[in-house]
């Protein structure tokens, strides 16, 4: 990650400066079993200074999306996806980055391996039904963006 500040020309033809940061793509999956429950996943965000509620994912970090999406979920809940299909893409941070966050549903779920890093070492794993979960994006206790545009596209029919 980088901070940047590039010389820019406004829209009114002013010269001014554009201060951006530069971070790789991320992933977020919406890991679906025949029940209609979803993995979530817990743990410690320094910024935050909380424990914050989401969807397996992480930075792609240098792949494919779709492969970054497998790799992700299974790092972290030990799930391997039979079938992994795009829902869609957010731009989180449209005036402070580029970085995009592709959302996939991933179905078909059989048990993989864990390798979380460091950083994820008091992570833990729930399942939750898809619509408490998209209750508790209404009660606030999910917000991390790209969870919530996922959870709710899902709810929508999406899947």
């Amino acid at each position: 990650m980088a901070l940047y500040r590039d010389s820019v020309r406004r829209p009114d033809g002013t010269a001014g400066t554009y201060e951006h940061v530069v971070v790789e793509d991320g992933v977020r999956v919406v890991a679906l079993d025949g029940d209609d429950h979803v993995v979530l996943v817990e743990d410690d965000f320094y910024l935050q200074g909380q424990r914050v509620l989401h969807l397996p994912g992480g930075g792609c970090a240098g792949q494919d999306p779709r492969d970054a999406a497998r790799r992700e979920l299974e790092e972290e809940t030990g799930l391997v996806a039979g079938e992994l299909r795009l829902l869609g893409v957010v731009d989180p941070l449209p005036a402070t980055t580029s970085a995009r966050t592709y959302l996939f549903v991933a179905t078909g779920l059989r048990p993989g391996a864990v390798h979380r890093d460091a950083t994820e070492a008091g992570m833990t794993v729930q399942r939750w039904p898809l619509d408490d979960a998209v209750a508790a994006i209404h009660s606030g206790r999910i917000t991390e963006a790209g969870s919530m545009v996922a959870l709710l596209l899902t709810d929508r029919g999406q899947a």
